[in-house]
């Protein structure tokens, strides 16, 4: 028989149990992207500001990366007196019979005679820069995800790109030239990634990929400032000044207002600062976030002693991942044949024998439309459609421009394209990236997944479905 105290005790037990268990049953987790659809916005107020601001990081991007075309451009040249047989090549004449028509201070290439035998010293130089672009995109790749965060890696490479960048206008000689251009490579293949990570994924699963695309108008557009930044400083070590100071302005005006991205909080385990943020952007777009409602990683189970756990990753993770190893390899593979076909002809148009600062003017204006085109038919047709179609596409063009003659109507068509070996070397990357991309998956209408468990699971389910 029960005593009295022991009745008192089993009907106070289920009074003092409920309110917890409501409220722990009443707590809806839900991804990011999922939070996003259904209280924040996915495309709002809070994301077009946020969007823009971080955005103008690839303007920077732009000056740091194409200066060179007019750094390093080879100037006009004019004979000293009359001597001077025509159709003749400096490289054949006396040194003192032939002078720089701007002077020596127009470009690296007068200042240090980087002609003749030197010439080669031009071309070192750039793929330098670019060697130092792919290792600074892997470690500040890996920093972004791990204690930096983005922001803090986009607000360390910007530094790194102003000191750098205006050290480069006092190099004494050419080779501290090239070092210095190697270390702002370094820090420049790090802005384009982090502004681009940091700026898309607050931005909600349905409207990402159009946003993904209008970073690269802001490229563009600094392509397009540089060419008439450059038309008004004529003296390459001037460009390289004005060309850097907008690095500092950025980290002075701009970074103060841009928020760490929600995502990076989350898989740091950071979930209070996350929902912080969350309700923020909820409030800033005219939506509410209710209460009971918060944060989940995709791999997180239903405890909350876990939720304040961090995600730690690293390159050997990957790497022991066949599954994201494979993965990795075609994404470094693509861009490697992108990337040579891509500033292989924006840098060509210095070996055009017309206005070189109208050449890069338009250049850049004429990539917009391609973006525009990319962004809508992005969520029609798919990513990987129009990864393997944008590079075959180029591919034709590129044959068309290594096989047409140099005489008659095709003359013109020669004089756009350059040289025809380039052009049969970019013509052969962009059949081989478009190949390489066959092999990669299918991203439309998939989430982002917020760990590698997380994409496992996803993989794995969506085989056993389809065995089903």
């Amino acid at each position: 028989m029960e005593s009295p105290e022991d009745n008192n005790n089993n009907v106070r037990q289920p009074l003092l149990d409920t309110p917890a268990k409501k409220a722990a049953d009443e707590v809806e987790r839900l991804s990011i992207d999922d939070m996003l659809q259904r209280y924040c916005g996915e495309f709002g107020q809070w994301q077009m500001k946020h969007f823009v601001l971080t955005c103008l990081a690839w303007a920077l991007e732009a000056f740091h990366t194409m200066v060179m075309i007019f750094a390093d451009q080879e100037p006009n040249w004019r004979c000293v007196g009359s001597d001077c047989p025509v159709g003749s090549s400096y490289c054949d004449m006396d040194p003192g019979s032939w002078e720089w028509t701007e002077g020596k201070g127009s470009s690296t290439v007068s200042e240090w005679g980087l002609v003749c035998g030197e010439k080669y010293k031009i071309g070192l130089v750039q793929a330098l820069f670019f060697a130092g672009c792919m290792i600074g995109a892997g470690v500040f790749g890996h920093l972004s995800d791990s204690k930096l965060g983005r922001k803090g890696s986009l607000t360390v490479v910007c530094i790194i790109n102003a000191i750098f960048g205006i050290a480069t206008a006092f190099s004494p000689n050419y080779w501290v030239y090239v070092a210095l251009r190697f270390l702002t490579g370094f820090s420049t293949g790090g802005v384009g990634l982090t502004a681009f990570v940091l700026a898309t994924e607050p931005v909600g699963p349905s409207k990402r990929g159009v946003a993904g695309m209008s970073t690269f108008y802001f490229f563009s557009t600094g392509i397009a400032l540089l060419s008439g930044i450059a038309y008004v400083f004529r003296s390459w070590r001037e460009l390289f000044i004005v060309s850097s100071l907008p690095s500092l302005f950025f980290l002075l005006i701009v970074i103060p207002f841009i928020s760490e991205s929600p995502r990076w909080y989350l898989v740091r385990g950071k979930v209070d600062e996350a929902m912080e943020l969350m309700h923020t952007i909820a409030k800033t777009n005219g939506r509410h976030i209710p209460a009971g409602v918060t944060l989940s990683l995709d791999d997180e189970e239903d405890k909350e002693g876990e939720r304040n756990n961090v995600v730690e990753g690293s390159l050997q993770d990957v790497l022991n991942s066949p599954l994201a190893r494979i993965r990795l390899i075609l994404a470094i593979a693509i861009s490697f044949t992108v990337s040579i076909v891509y500033y292989g002809l924006s840098l060509n148009v210095g070996n055009l024998k017309t206005n070189l600062y109208l050449n890069v003017f338009l250049n850049a204006v004429t990539e917009m439309p391609a973006f525009a085109i990319t962004a809508v038919l992005l969520d029609r047709y798919g990513r990987k459609p129009l990864t393997i179609g944008t590079q075959w596409f180029s591919c034709v063009f590129c044959i068309t421009g290594f096989v047409v003659g140099g005489v008659g109507p095709w003359k013109t068509v020669r004089m756009v394209s350059g040289e025809g070996l380039p052009f049969g070397v970019f013509a052969v990357c962009g059949l081989v990236g478009g190949g390489l991309a066959f092999y990669l998956p299918e991203t439309l209408n998939k989430p982002m997944y917020d760990t590698m468990f997380g994409m496992h699971e996803a993989e794995s389910n969506r085989g056993r479905d389809q065995v089903c």
